[in-house]
């Protein structure tokens, strides 16, 4: 098949969960075989198309017929700002969408029950149960012709490493726990912190002798540079649908402290500890007791561990596949 994806950012510029978790679900499609080109819809510094891992990225500033291409297709993939252009050109040339949904968002339901949905991919059991919901409750929307549940999908061996000594968080604006991350490690200056510049958002970057502030980067770099440097990892997120980073995390056995999103709570499970994102010092305690309690450290590795082998992510991939071929 020849499957396009329309799309607004793609690694290794553009490193956020989204695309990575569309990048994992892209791969598969092309290790079963098929044709996999992403078209991208905003300008970046990228001026030729390049191979990541198989899937052809194509800059807008390379080509602008991306139409073109989505009518050549047999399946149009899209996720976020792109669905409803992507929705109108698959639905004009004849052509079936799946979508990708991210967030429990009305836009996201929304755009979906236009009518232009062949397949909706869901990211969690939580964001399922929230678009039943939804569509139960919006009585002219279109129920998208099939859908599948398909977890972020990550490959346990690629991030698996020796953790570090740092306490680490990864994106730094405030909806991922940036002024937290500050006031941290204020309190704590003889902890050693690690930042990681995130793909989206105002950044408030501590200017902290203990805290180091390393660029953004692509997600195949991430094992190296941050999760061989990481002790404890925090997601204190005021929003999560899922939560990538810390099941990345969880792969080298580096336990996450995270604020009690429904997304995160599935996705960490009992591997998680689940602090409110409000309460500074019950952050502070638990990453004291982490760093110095060795009994309590290894009992927290284990079950991140654990979970990180629940999480084999082959079992969605292949559901995924499966979907999409049944669309052509």
């Amino acid at each position: 098949m020849r499957v396009v994806a329309r799309l607004h950012g793609y690694p290794p510029r553009h490193n956020a969960g989204a695309e990575w978790m569309v990048h994992s679900m892209l791969r598969a499609l092309v290790e079963r075989g098929h044709d996999v080109s992403v078209w991208l819809s905003r300008y970046t510094d990228d001026r030729a198309e390049y191979d990541l891992d198989g899937v052809q990225v194509v800059p807008l500033q390379t080509r602008l017929d991306a139409a073109t291409a989505i009518r050549k297709a047999d399946v149009v993939v899209s996720h976020l700002e792109n669905v409803p252009s992507a929705g109108a050109l698959a639905r004009g040339y004849g052509k079936p969408l799946a979508v990708v949904c991210h967030n429990t968002h009305l836009p996201s339901f929304r755009q979906m029950a236009a009518g232009d949905t062949a397949l909706a991919v869901y990211n969690s059991q939580w964001m399922a149960r929230e678009a039943e919901l939804f569509f139960a409750e919006y009585p002219r929307g279109v129920r998208p012709g099939r859908e599948v549940i398909v977890r972020p999908p990550v490959f346990a061996d690629e991030y698996r490493t020796k953790p570090g000594n740092k306490v680490t968080l990864i994106n730094l604006n405030a909806e991922k726990g940036g002024e937290l991350f500050g006031k941290l490690a204020r309190r704590m200056p003889d902890v050693e912190f690690l930042a990681v510049v995130g793909a989206y958002g105002e950044q408030i970057v501590p200017d902290l002798p203990n805290v180091e502030v390393i660029d953004h980067m692509c997600g195949h770099e991430m094992r190296d540079a941050v999760y061989s440097r990481t002790k404890v990892l925090l997601m204190p997120s005021s929003y999560e649908s899922w939560g990538r980073a810390g099941v990345e995390a969880l792969a080298s056995g580096i336990p996450v402290i995270a604020h009690p999103t429904p997304g995160l709570c599935e996705a960490l499970s009992e591997a998680g500890v689940f602090v409110d994102l409000h309460d500074v010092d019950g952050y502070e305690t638990v990453i004291r007791r982490l760093l110095t309690d060795r009994a309590e450290y290894r009992l927290a590795a284990k079950r991140a561990r654990s979970r990180s082998a629940e999480l084999d992510p082959a079992p969605d991939l292949a559901a995924w596949c499966d979907a999409v071929e049944s669309l052509a």
